[in-house]
């Protein structure tokens, strides 16, 4: 259910940023400028690449070498997959707490042509990790699950 919703958001988020650019320039090209049409479809380009990695993730579709793990026993294999999950958890749950900060200090900070809070541009970090942390307890479950 989450994965559609996820699925649903990015298909939006695209939709939306191809919108914006196209009617920009077709705006631009008549001479009515819409000067805030790049800021907001960078905005939402940030939310989409968040959304996109978390996907991808899902789906075991992230660059990987697999150099080792093809060369040792399928019990060895279990053993660096789970080790390895565990440090990608540590890694995000510690870049999340430092995402959640500089969200909150930025706040404050007015960006742009529309003065929209700076915590706007930094909350998709905090997404980001909270998805990839979610999305690799998951993982390490089903891990610690199969058979070697």
């Amino acid at each position: 259910m989450l994965k559609r919703i996820e699925y649903a958001c990015a298909a939006l988020l695209l939709t939306g940023i191809v919108l914006l650019v196209g009617g920009g320039a077709a705006a631009r090209s008549l001479g009515w400028p819409i000067i805030w049409s790049v800021e907001i479809a960078q905005l939402m380009f940030l939310w989409l690449c968040v959304l996109a990695i978390d996907l991808g993730m899902q789906e075991d579709r992230h660059f990987g070498l697999a150099l080792v793990l093809d060369n040792v026993s399928p019990l060895a294999r279990k053993l660096i997959e789970a080790a390895n999950i565990v440090i990608l958890i540590g890694l995000s749950a510690f870049f999340l707490y430092y995402a959640w900060k500089n969200m909150i200090l930025m706040h404050r900070r007015l960006d742009g042509a529309l003065q929209l809070p700076g915590s706007l541009f930094y909350a998709p970090m905090v997404l980001g990790f909270g998805l990839l942390v979610r999305t690799l307890a998951v993982k390490l479950i089903a891990t610690l699950r199969q058979r070697p």
